[in-house]
């Protein structure tokens, strides 16, 4: 750079000029002295070299701001390609064990699955997508013959089953809420007790062993339409007690082959047992029901306690029927009407 375009070289003439200048001038009035004159000159001078230094000390911090700014959008654009080298890898992974569910081998199935699952772990904003996975492959067609084939698929079924209560929150938690879709699924040994579950589909369901639903909070709609409880390696209970449904709950046409439990089970929304049959026990005690509660053409075969906490206005009772020589008790509001074939229908009392 040449001495002349320099921004000091011009600060050093100017701050000389002005020593001079004003200096010279203040020389010319005879009441300022030599001193004064030199003092006020040097000041004006240097007034000029703190402008500069002030100057220069600002250009710096621009300088400094601009490669603090560029190191920034360097460090988010690595942060970028390292997230999407993320994603890249997590892709590929679930594309990786998506196929390996195919797998002739059940230590393959059973390793794919685990493998969904830690993904999930590993990247949350996979785990509605991977219990989608795992609910699709509960809804393969499977038969409980009990035959060895059909028994190492049964433990492959299993692990998935756990997996999904696995990755579900519980009842309590906070964030994401996930939906299951089971609808014509054969489960065995189902247990989501104490989870927090978005919407739940079970329709035309089998529920092999012991189905555990206690404790759980259902924030969606829930769906057991046409779904039946079956003996399998266990009798068939099925045990929903403390639930909470805060959205429909529809159980029409379900056939419970064994004992049922909903005590103190809260049912919030729109519920309905219509047409749904009772086997065995069915424990309806200190529910409360605070929408509506259908229960037209519903059987209970065994002991039956309806002695409901909580009665919704609309309830339907045509036709719902109970065993007169078994041990039934029902809410204050309720009465018996005798059938000639043995059985009894519940109806409201009248007013």
């Amino acid at each position: 750079m040449k001495l002349w375009r320099s921004p000091l070289a011009w600060t050093f003439f100017a701050s000389v000029a002005l020593l001079l200048g004003v200096g010279g001038w203040l020389l010319t009035d005879p009441a300022t002295s030599r001193s004064d004159a030199l003092k006020t000159g040097g000041l004006a001078g240097g007034a000029v070299v703190a402008l500069y230094a002030l100057w220069l000390n600002d250009r710096r911090r621009r300088v400094e701001e601009g490669r603090h700014d560029v190191e920034r959008r360097r460090h988010e654009l690595e942060s970028q390609r390292a997230e999407q080298d993320r994603e890249r890898v997590a892709d590929e992974r679930f594309a990786k064990a998506v196929e390996l569910l195919g797998h002739t081998a059940d230590q393959v199935r059973v390793g794919a699955l685990h493998a969904l699952a830690g993904l999930a772990r590993s990247r949350p904003e996979y785990t509605q997508t991977v219990l989608d996975v795992l609910c699709s492959y509960l809804r393969r067609p499977f038969s409980h013959t009990r035959d060895p084939e059909q028994e190492r698929e049964l433990t492959v079924r299993l692990t998935a089953q756990r997996l999904v209560t696995d990755l579900l929150p519980a009842r309590d938690a906070e964030g994401p809420v996930y939906d299951l879709d089971l609808t014509g699924a054969r489960l065995e040994y189902f247990d989501l007790s104490g989870k927090l579950i978005g919407g739940l589909l079970l329709r035309y369901a089998e529920l092999h062993s012991s189905t555990n639903l206690s404790g759980c909070r259902f924030t969606g709609r829930v769906y057991f339409t046409a779904a039946g409880t079956e003996s399998g390696r266990l009798i068939g209970y099925f045990r929903c007690r403390g639930a909470v449904f805060e959205s429909h709950a529809w159980f029409s046409g379900t056939a419970f082959a064994e004992d049922v439990d909903f005590t103190d089970t809260t049912f919030a929304g729109e519920t309905t047992f219509k047409d749904a049959k009772f086997a065995k026990d069915a424990t309806f005690g200190g529910v409360r029901a605070t929408g509506s509660l259908d229960l037209r053409r519903a059987s209970f075969a065994g002991q039956t306690d309806l002695r409901f906490a909580s009665l919704p206005a609309a309830v339907s009772l045509y036709n719902t029927r109970v065993r007169a020589e078994k041990d039934v008790r029902l809410p204050e509001a309720w009465d018996f009407e005798e059938l000639h074939d043995g059985e009894l229908r519940i109806v409201a009392k009248r007013g």
